[in-house]
């Protein structure tokens, strides 16, 4: 699945080109720990983004809590021809809703692009 396995995640997980994620690990089970490495490509910042899994439904739901304590869920539906991906997660208070939104939502927007070119 393009969008657990650490050899795919690599390719897509990051909001911007100037950024990428040379590092995935992703051991996908309930109280597992996955940890991707965020980072620009001119080597000024890089963190690691973890979480540990609370919920996997395969094909349907994936849901985990940050390091920070804030949850995320995924939801996922589709048929044979497409997928349709939404993510909930609970705001940090430093940056804007909107801001966080803009950096979920570029991460979503390279995920379907590699999907895309992947097929």
């Amino acid at each position: 699945m393009y969008w657990t396995t650490p050899n795919h995640v690599i390719h897509w997980n990051f909001a911007s080109d100037d950024w990428h994620c040379p590092i995935a690990k992703n051991p996908l089970e309930i109280g597992a720990t996955f940890s991707y490495t965020m980072a620009a490509k001119d080597g000024s910042v890089a963190f690691d983004f973890e979480g540990t899994y609370t919920d996997i439904i395969p094909l349907q739901k994936i849901t985990y809590t940050i390091l920070d304590g804030r949850k995320v869920e995924v939801l996922f539906s589709g048929d044979a021809h497409s997928t349709h991906i939404i993510e909930i997660f609970e705001p940090e208070t430093v940056h804007s809703i909107e801001l966080q939104e803009a950096g979920w939502l570029s991460i979503l927007n390279q995920f379907k692009r590699y999907c895309e070119l992947s097929k």
